[in-house]
């Protein structure tokens, strides 16, 4: 066991990591699946293409014992990343004023968590997916005692991993498939039951790597 306790993977603890890094809007740091996969030719049409601007919140709950991350399971009805473990969020419309913006609209959305009870500490370097989808993490702490209103066209489970499994590089494996006749790498991360793997895991292994490594 490590010697960290769930304790010191507090909500506090992370708002000082993240105000020690700095704002990441204007950060040029290489976050992708680019990163796991150099060189990769289904990358190398991606950069060819026009990215997809999308928004996503990761949402630590303050919880005594310990920050959690929330998390969902997308339904096999949506056309993009079915069936797969995310955090909440979407694309970012022309409408929104920002990627904060689209992010807490997404998440109240498709969880029922209103903005007002999001405080927003951070924002990671975008992440550049596979799939064509250039990614704004947006990190926010919400206190406990929320309820959830789940849409169920969007998701078909909601759950809470705690930060400290996420943050331990032990729990942090990495797997490969197959992509027309060459390997493709992601990050896998099985919990309770539920497969954290591909861009989600991508995002939490950056996370790790920007404030815990």
């Amino acid at each position: 066991m490590d010697a960290r306790t769930d304790q010191g993977f507090s909500a506090e603890d992370l708002r000082q990591r993240v105000e020690r890094v700095g704002d990441a809007v204007d950060d040029d740091g290489d976050y992708g699946d680019h990163r796991w996969n150099p060189g990769h030719p289904r990358l190398q049409d991606l950069w060819k293409l026009e990215l997809r601007d999308a928004a996503v919140l990761i949402p630590v709950v303050d919880r005594p014992d310990g920050a959690t991350v929330i998390l969902t399971k997308r339904t096999e009805a949506l056309r993009s990343h079915s069936g797969q473990v995310a955090f909440p969020g979407g694309r970012i419309d022309a409408t929104d004023l920002s990627a904060e913006f689209a992010a807490l609209r997404e998440t109240e959305e498709e969880i029922g968590i209103r903005p007002d009870q999001v405080e927003v500490i951070g924002r990671m370097p975008d992440y550049v997916a596979g799939s064509g989808f250039r990614i704004a993490p947006i990190i926010g702490v919400i206190q406990p005692g929320f309820d959830l209103d789940i849409n169920q066209d969007e998701v078909d489970a909601v759950f809470e991993t705690p930060l400290s499994f996420l943050m331990r590089p032990e729990n942090q494996t990495q797997g490969s498939r197959e992509w027309q006749g060459r390997v493709w790498k992601y990050y896998d991360m099985p919990y309770g039951g539920q497969r954290i793997w591909g861009v989600t895991a991508g995002i939490i292994r950056a996370f790790y790597e920007r404030f815990y490594a």
